[in-house]
C-alpha cells in the first residue's frame, strides 16, 4: 500500500539542504516530481505571463464554464490547498521579484507540490495573477509523518457517558449531532507512511481534511528557498510577502457562506458554520467546537472553547451579582444611613463645610439624599458576600477550565502534542539580523545568534521605552485627576448658585458630575493611547529580535498586557484607593502641586464613584470593541467588492472572492484574547464595587462569540490551520489576576466601602439597642469651627452666619484639648480594616487552594481513554510488526530471526500488562 515514489522520501532532506545553502544535486533537482499530474516539471525560462501555459491545452477550460465556487484545479480533480497572488508591477524591483517567483515556484515543484497559474487577464480587475497550489498524496503522507499528525486507526470503543436526565431540558440549546460531531470518535496514532495499512484510509482525497492539507502546504511554503541575496540563502513565503514579491498567501474557504456549493464534491462546512454558529439568532445555542476545529484548526478552536466556557461560568456569577444588586434595591428603604441623611430634622440640620475654597458655600447634608440612597445599591452587606464569592468563583473557573482543556486535548489528539516546529523554529527576521553564528549544542549545527552585549543593549532600550510609555499613562491619569480637581470646584459653585439645577441637585451632586465627565474623558484618552501602544509594543518586540515565533508572541503578549493593564485600570485604582484618602481637614487641606485641593468622597462613600468609573470604561470598551470588530471589516470588504458587482457572477472565482476579504493575521487571536482578559480584570479586580459587572460581561460575551464567529466566517480569509494545546501564556496571566483580585476586593471592601466603619459603630459605639445604626451619620462627621478657617479656604459668603460646619472624618472637636487630631475611633476603624483584609485574604486563599486541590486537572474518564488509546495503539503496532515478521519468516528471510520474533511477542505481552 506504499504510494510513495522512490525519491519522494528524500523531499524534506533536499529542501533542508537547499535552505541551508548546500548545492542541490539530488535526483529531485534533476527532475521535478509531478506524480499524477500532466503539469510540466519546470517553469524555468517562462516569464510570469507565460506561466499560464503550465497546464496543457486540453486541460484549459473557459473560465466562464467554471463554477464560481470551484476549489479545484481546471481539471476538476485536484483540490486547491493554497493560493498565492501577486501584481506584476513594472518598477525597478520587477526583474528581481520575477526571478524570486520563478525560483520559489520551481522549488515548490521540486518539493512535490503542483502549481497552476491564472493569468491576470483572467482576474476580475485584470491586474492580479493567482498561483494555485495542490499537494498530492505523496507529499501529504511525507509531511504528515514529519509533522507527527495523528490519524484514525480504529473507532473509539469506550462507551459514552451515561446521559444526564436533565439533558432533555437542555435540548433547545443543542445543535444537531451531525453539526456537533461531524466525524466519528476514533482512536488515533501518528502517521507513518511505511504502515499505511494500519490507518482507516477509505479515500485518499478526503483522508486528510482541508485544514490538515493547508497546514502541510504552509509548512512547506515557510521553508522553501527562493535564492541567494547578499551572500545569504533566502527562504520562506513570509519574506516574499514582506518584500512585495507576492501580495497574499492564503487557503481557500470551501464555499460561499450564505449558500451551499453547487459542486457535489465540495464541502459545505463554511455554510454550516454560518447557519448554525455565526448568526446572532443562534446566540442561545452551543458552539460546534469539533466543526470549528476541523475547519479552522485547533488554535482557533481552543480560543472559542475557552470563550464559550468563560461565558458559561459568567452566567453563575451574573446571577449571584444580580441577586446582590436586587438585595440592595429591596433594602434601600431600610438603610438607616440614607434615612438620616434625607431626614430634614437630621440631615437638613447638619451644615457641611464648603466643597471648594472661596467660591463654594456651606451646604446642608440632605442635599445628597438621592445619591446616598443609590449608593446603598452597591454598598451593603451583600457587597462583602459577593467579594468572597467572586474570589471562589474565579478559582472554580480556572480549575474547571483545566478539566475542560484536558478533555479537549484528548478529543483533539493533543495529549502528546509539543509546540509545532513552526513556532519553535528561528524567525526569518532573527536570521536576517543576526550575522554571527555559533554551534547549537543540541543539533551540533551552526546557526545565527545574537551576542549577549547586543541583547543587553536592546533590552535596556526596550525597558526604557516601556517605562517611558507607562509613565505617559500615569501622566495622563494625573492630568485627568487635575481635571477632576479643577472642574470639581466649578461644578460645586455652579450647582450651588444656579437655580435651574436645583431640581436635580439631589441626584447630580458635584462629586457625581465630576466623576461622570472625568470617566468619559478618561475613556477617550484610553482609546487614543491604546492606538499608539499597540504599535509601540510591536516596534519594541521587533527591536528585541526574539529568536522563535513563540518567544516573539510571549514577549509581545506581556508588553501589550502591561500597557493595557495600566491604561485601563489606573483610573479605577485611583478612585478605589486614593480618592478621598488624603484630603486633610478644613483649615489644613492637602493640595496637589500646591494648587488644587484634593477630592473628597461623597458623604455616602466613594464606592458609587468607583461604580460609575467602572461602568463607563468597561461598557465603553465593549461597545467600541464590537464596533471595531464587526463594522470596520465589513466596510473594508464592501469597499473592495464594489467593483465586482458590475461583472457576471460566474467570472468572480472562489480565490478572487477570498482575496478581497480581510486578512486574519498571525496576531488575530492575540487581540481577541487580550480583549477578553482585560474584561476578566474588570469583573474580578473591582467586582466588589459593581455586582452587575459579570452581567454586563455575560451580555457582551454572548454578542462577542457571534461577532467573532461572523467576522471569521464571512469577513476574513480562511486562516492557516495551526495546533495549540492550551491558551498559552494567557493562563498564567489569568492566574495572576485571580490572586490579585482577592487583594484588591479586600481593600475595596475595607477602604472604599463604608462597610467596616458601620460594623465598628454597630458593635462598639452604638448607644441605641433598639436601632443600633441610628446616629451613625452624626458619629461619622467631625466638627470644625468656622472661625478657624484661613483666608485661603474661607468662603466669600456666609449668609446665615454659621458657627460650625461638619466634614467626613474622625477628629476631635475644636473645644477638645487634642483639637482636630484623630480620635480613638479612627484607630479602631483602621485596625478593623487591616484585620478584615488579613482575615478575608486568608479565608479566600484557603478556600481557593482547597478547591484547587479537590478538583483534579484531568477527569477520570479522560485518563482512562488516554490509557486505553495508548494501549490499543501499542497493541496494533506490535501486531502489525509481528505479522510482517511472520511473512518474512514464511518467505525465508534470514534477517527475520526467531529471536526477533520472540522479542516482538514479548513487547506485546508487556504492553498488555501495562
Amino acid at each position: 500500500m506504499d504510494r510513495l515514489g522512490k525519491n519522494r522520501s528524500e523531499t524534506l532532506i533536499e529542501m533542508a539542504l537547499t535552505a541551508e545553502g548546500e548545492e542541490c544535486n539530488g535526483p529531485l533537482c534533476e527532475t521535478i516530481s509531478t506524480a499524477g499530474s500532466e503539469v510540466p516539471s519546470s517553469s524555468e525560462g517562462l516569464n510570469s505571463t507565460e506561466t499560464t501555459l503550465l497546464i496543457p491545452e486540453h486541460q484549459v477550460i473557459d473560465k466562464r464554464h467554471q463554477s464560481k465556487d470551484s476549489i479545484f484545479f481546471r481539471d476538476g480533480v485536484r483540490r486547491i490547498d493554497f493560493v498565492l497572488s501577486y501584481v506584476d508591477d513594472l518598477n525597478k524591483e520587477w526583474e528581481k521579484k520575477l526571478e524570486r517567483r520563478k525560483e520559489f515556484e520551481s522549488n515548490l515543484q521540486k518539493a512535490g507540490l503542483e502549481l497552476e497559474t491564472e493569468d491576470k487577464k483572467e482576474s476580475e480587475d485584470g491586474k492580479i495573477y493567482f498561483v494555485k497550489i495542490h499537494a498530492p498524496w505523496e507529499v501529504l503522507i511525507t509531511y504528515a509523518e514529519v509533522l507527527n499528525i495523528k490519524v484514525p486507526i480504529k473507532e473509539n470503543d469506550i462507551p459514552s457517558m451515561v446521559e444526564n436526565p436533565l439533558d432533555c431540558m437542555l435540548a433547545p440549546l443543542r445543535l444537531p449531532e451531525k453539526v456537533m460531531h461531524p466525524e466519528p470518535d476514533y482512536f488515533t496514532a501518528p502517521f507513518s507512511k511505511d504502515k499505511q495499512e494500519l490507518y482507516l484510509i477509505n479515500d485518499e482525497n478526503t483522508f486528510f481534511s482541508p485544514s490538515m492539507r493547508n497546514r502541510i502546504v504552509n509548512y512547506i511554503l515557510t521553508r522553501c528557498p527562493y535564492g541567494t541575496e547578499e551572500g545569504k540563502k533566502k527562504f520562506g513565503i513570509k519574506r516574499l510577502l514582506n518584500n512585495g514579491t507576492y501580495s497574499a498567501a492564503y487557503p481557500l474557504h470551501d464555499c460561499q457562506y450564505w449558500k451551499k456549493a453547487n459542486d457535489p464534491n465540495c464541502d459545505n462546512e463554511r455554510y454550516t458554520l454560518y447557519m448554525e454558529w455565526a448568526r446572532f439568532l443562534r446566540f442561545y445555542k452551543e458552539q460546534p467546537l469539533d466543526l470549528i476545529r476541523k475547519y479552522y484548526g485547533e488554535k482557533i478552536g481552543i480560543y472559542f472553547a475557552w470563550l464559550g466556557f468563560y461565558t458559561e461560568m459568567l452566567f453563575l456569577a451574573a446571577v449571584v451579582g444580580l441577586i446582590c444588586f436586587l438585595y440592595g434595591l429591596f433594602t434601600m428603604d431600610e438603610n438607616m444611613s440614607s434615612k438620616e441623611i434625607c431626614d430634614p430634622a437630621i440631615g437638613g440640620e447638619i451644615i457641611m463645610c464648603p466643597l471648594c475654597d472661596r467660591e463654594c458655600e456651606y451646604w446642608r447634608l440632605n442635599t445628597t439624599c438621592e445619591s446616598s440612597e443609590y449608593s446603598h445599591l452597591f454598598d451593603n452587606v451583600a457587597t462583602l458576600f459577593f467579594a468572597i464569592f467572586m474570589g471562589i468563583w474565579v478559582t472554580l473557573f480556572l480549575e474547571f477550565w483545566k478539566r475542560r482543556q484536558a478533555r479537549l486535548k484528548y478529543e483533539w489528539d493533543l495529549v502528546d502534542f509539543e509546540e509545532e516546529q513552526q513556532q519553535l523554529q528561528l524567525r526569518p527576521e532573527y536570521e536576517a539580523k543576526c550575522t554571527q553564528k555559533k554551534k547549537n549544542p543540541v543539533t551540533q549545527e551552526m546557526e545565527p545568534y545574537l551576542p549577549i552585549t547586543s541583547q543587553a543593549v536592546r533590552f535596556c532600550i526596550s525597558g526604557t521605552t516601556v517605562l517611558f510609555w507607562v509613565s505617559l499613562i500615569i501622566a495622563s491619569m494625573i492630568a485627568v485627576i487635575v481635571y477632576r480637581l479643577a472642574v470639581y470646584a466649578a461644578f460645586a459653585s455652579l450647582m450651588e448658585n444656579t437655580q435651574t439645577l436645583q431640581p436635580i441637585s439631589g441626584l447630580l451632586t458635584p462629586q457625581l458630575a465630576t466623576s461622570v465627565t472625568a470617566s468619559c474623558l478618561n475613556f477617550v484618552i484610553i482609546m487614543i493611547l491604546n492606538f499608539f501602544y499597540e504599535r509601540i509594543a510591536i516596534w519594541i518586540t521587533d527591536m528585541e529580535i526574539p529568536r522563535t515565533h513563540m518567544e516573539y508572541e510571549n514577549r509581545l503578549t506581556m508588553k501589550m498586557f502591561l500597557f493595557q493593564f495600566v491604561n485601563y485600570y489606573s483610573s479605577c485604582f485611583y478612585v478605589a484607593f486614593f480618592k478621598g484618602k488624603f484630603v486633610g481637614y478644613p483649615g489644613a487641606y492637602t493640595y496637589m502641586f500646591n494648587r488644587w485641593r484634593n477630592e473628597e468622597c461623597d458623604p455616602a462613600g466613594c464606592l458609587i464613584e468607583l461604580t460609575t468609573q467602572l461602568t463607563i470604561v468597561m461598557a465603553g470598551k465593549q461597545i467600541w470593541g464590537n464596533i471595531q470588530e464587526a463594522i470596520v471589516p465589513w466596510i473594508c470588504n464592501w469597499w473592495g467588492r464594489r467593483k465586482a458587482r458590475n461583472n457576471p457572477e460566474n467570472l468572480y472565482s472562489r480565490w478572487e472572492q477570498d482575496h478581497d476579504l480581510q486578512t486574519f493575521g498571525a496576531l488575530g487571536l492575540f487581540y481577541e484574547y487580550l480583549e477578553m482578559v482585560i474584561q476578566f480584570g474588570f469583573i474580578t479586580l473591582f467586582v466588589a464595587s459593581f455586582p452587575l459587572a459579570p452581567l454586563l460581561a455575560l451580555m457582551n460575551n454572548i454578542l462577542e462569540i457571534r461577532v467573532d464567529s461572523w467576522k471569521l466566517t464571512t469577513q476574513y480569509r480562511r486562516p492557516v490551520a495551526a495546533k495549540a494545546h492550551s491558551i498559552g501564556v494567557w493562563q498564567e496571566i489569568l492566574n495572576g489576576m485571580a490572586i490579585l483580585s482577592v487583594v484588591t476586593n479586600a481593600f475595596i471592601v475595607a477602604f472604599t466601602s463604608d462597610m467596616i466603619p458601620r460594623l465598628v459603630y454597630y458593635y462598639a459605639y452604638s448607644e441605641n439597642e433598639d436601632s443600633p445604626m441610628s446616629g451613625y451619620i452624626n458619629n461619622s462627621l467631625s466638627v470644625f469651627q468656622i472661625s478657624d478657617f484661613p483666608d485661603r479656604n474661607k468662603p466669600k459668603v456666609n449668609r446665615e452666619d454659621f458657627v460650625i460646619c461638619r466634614y467626613r472624618d474622625y477628629r476631635y472637636p475644636p473645644d477638645h484639648e487634642r483639637k482636630y487630631l484623630h480620635t480613638m475611633q479612627f484607630w479602631h476603624i483602621l485596625a478593623a480594616k487591616l484585620a478584615f483584609i488579613i482575615i478575608m485574604e486568608h479565608v479566600v486563599f484557603i478556600v481557593k487552594f482547597f478547591v484547587a486541590w479537590m478538583i483534579p486537572d484531568v477527569p477520570a474518564d479522560v485518563k482512562a481513554k488516554i490509557k486505553r488509546e495508548k494501549y490499543l495503539t501499542q497493541k496494533i503496532l506490535h501486531e502489525y510488526e509481528l505479522e510482517k515478521l511472520k511473512e518474512r519468516l514464511c518467505q525465508g528471510d534470514k534477517r527475520a530471526t526467531e529471536k526477533e520474533f520472540i522479542a516482538t511477542e514479548g513487547r506485546m505481552e508487556l504492553s498488555r500488562a501495562m
